[in-house]
């Protein structure tokens, strides 16, 4: 086995351009730090260019149970892994992952309960909102243009592995509510106004699109304009808002019902 123990190393230094998006384009990868992370990639059969790992790796019996032998496997030092982490403390196994081509087609049928992003710019929202997305048994998401870069090391492992459960797509959400609407699945927006309804009003579906905004703005007005209904739910006490991802659990929780 191939081992890299100095943090000069070549193909380190190109590993560690994969934390921003020219690097990764460049490089056609994408960096999966942790073994949960690494382990639910393996289960999904994600295809993997380089695995690594520290001597002190624990799950190696479980990591070779699940790890095809044709994938290039490194040993890398303590000093290396630390390099490359963006987490204090590494779990010492990391793996450069194939960046899948851009999934911009909007597919020909959809159906089930799919969340759009509009301008999402926090990692750790956008995370939680696919993990929830995952648990509430919706089909996917999509990544409007100006929402952060699904493949940013920080929304990897803020999605912790949600993301080889459920369909990612990045794409014009516009176009996306049109297709919504051509197969007359309501779209429904967040917003404050007194036009909004009561989520607790409507009834839950089993095909559906729910828009979440930005943090700071909510959803683009263009985007509202286009939508079946408007939502919002009730504060019943002194807080000013609530934190997206928390709306959005609870709505995607309430609204969706599987046939």
């Amino acid at each position: 086995m191939e081992k890299i123990e100095s943090v000069q190393n070549a193909r380190l230094k190109q590993w560690l351009k994969l934390e921003n998006k020219k690097g990764r384009q460049q490089q056609q990868a994408y960096l999966l730090d942790g073994w949960h992370l690494v382990k639910e990639a393996l289960r999904a059969g994600i295809k993997l260019k380089v695995l690594l790992l520290t001597a002190d790796f624990r799950y190696t019996t479980e990591f070779t149970a699940l790890t095809d032998p044709a994938i290039e496997t490194i040993q890398i030092s303590t000093a290396v892994a630390k390099h490359l982490s963006g987490t204090a403390t590494p779990q010492g196994i990391f793996a450069i992952a194939e960046l899948p081509s851009e999934s911009l087609a909007i597919p020909t049928q959809v159906h089930g309960a799919w969340l759009l992003l509009d301008s999402v710019q926090d990692p750790g929202n956008i995370g939680t909102m696919v993990r929830t997305a995952d648990a509430a048994g919706f089909s996917g998401v999509v990544f409007g243009q100006q929402t952060a870069d699904l493949f940013q090391p920080k929304v990897v492992r803020a999605m912790q592995g949600s993301q080889f459960h459920i369909h990612l797509f990045k794409g014009d959400l516009t176009e996306w509510i049109t297709k919504f609407k051509q197969q007359q699945i309501t779209v429904w927006g967040t917003e404050v106004s007194p036009q909004a309804k009561n989520y607790r009003s409507i009834k839950p579906q089993s095909d559906l699109a729910l828009i979440m905004g930005n943090e700071g703005n909510g959803i683009n007005q263009q985007l509202l304009s286009l939508t079946d209904q408007n939502l919002y739910i009730p504060i019943l006490g002194q807080a000013e808002s609530l934190n997206v991802a928390v709306a959005a659990g609870i709505l995607m929780f309430y609204l969706f019902q599987a046939d």
